[in-house]
């Protein structure tokens, strides 16, 4: 009975309806460690390619894809963020769904996020973006590219898997595994529940693998966290580009903007 079991839980971390729960803290996860010197030498190069990043700005690219209960999911987020500076801008597509498209915009400490039910389309919600929270596995709490940085950064049983062209540029490639405290940063509490029970079932953290390239000048130039359980399995791709080059946001007036609690809807992370 246990593999209808999984299949059951990890449809609904991957594909159910979002949750609306307060959020928790927002505390990184531990860094990666390994027994072994090469692990260790390749943990520290992903390690410094994501520190240089987080004190530059990039624009970047993420292809989310989504698979659970008969139904695929494919959306992309793309954007430029500044991340020395935490301020950024970004805009989410899903071609075909019912709400298709939807925007954020964070600076300040905030999230301002357009397309919010019930609030008019010449307003925004707006959220501080500790409270912002993950409904669904291996996605950011509302689509923050920071998140991601975060969980790269703590790939363990990292191993230099060879030099790949990534979007015309050569990088290394590194490969590692995410362990359940990483998967479940900042998840509302309701998914964290069901991540715990699938990792009971199963008997072991989730098979989820990261993967991270960097180029010759120590640049993070692609990520990639994937999941794949019993059937059900998403994948994320970052790509990262124009790094150092100036992002330019614009934060939404105070009086466009109306204060929210919570946000639901697969776009939204």
């Amino acid at each position: 009975m246990r593999r209808p079991l999984v299949l059951v839980t990890a449809a609904a971390l991957l594909c159910a309806g979002c949750s609306t729960a307060d959020a928790g803290d927002r505390d990184e996860p531990a860094a990666a460690s390994s027994s072994s010197t090469s692990s260790s030498g390749s943990g520290s190069a992903v390690r410094a390619a994501v520190a240089a990043l987080r004190e530059a700005s990039a624009e970047f690219r993420q292809e989310i894809e989504l698979k659970g209960e008969g139904q695929v999911y494919g959306l992309t987020v793309t954007g430029g963020f500044d991340f020395a500076a935490d301020r950024g801008h970004l805009a989410v597509d899903l071609p075909g769904g019912a709400i298709d498209h939807s925007e954020q915009v964070f600076g300040d400490g905030k999230i301002y996020i357009s397309g919010v039910q019930g609030i008019d389309e010449d307003a925004w919600g707006v959220m501080p973006r500790v409270k912002a929270q993950a409904h669904y596995l291996l996605r950011a709490p509302l689509n923050d590219p920071e998140h991601v940085l975060q969980q790269i950064a703590a790939m363990r049983e990292v191993s230099r898997e060879g030099e790949e062209k990534v979007h015309g540029v050569r990088a290394v490639r590194y490969r590692g595994i995410l362990d359940h405290r990483t998967v479940t940063l900042r998840m509302a509490p309701d998914v964290r529940t069901k991540t715990d029970q699938a990792r009971d079932i199963l008997g072991s953290d989730l098979p989820v693998f990261a993967d991270a390239w960097v180029d010759d000048r120590g640049r993070l130039v692609q990520t990639r966290m994937s999941a794949n359980l019993s059937g059900a399995k998403v994948t994320l791709t970052m790509a990262l580009s124009d790094i150092g080059e100036p992002v330019h946001v614009t934060v939404p007036k105070a009086a466009d903007t109306i204060p929210v609690n919570e946000v639901s809807g697969i776009l939204n992370g």
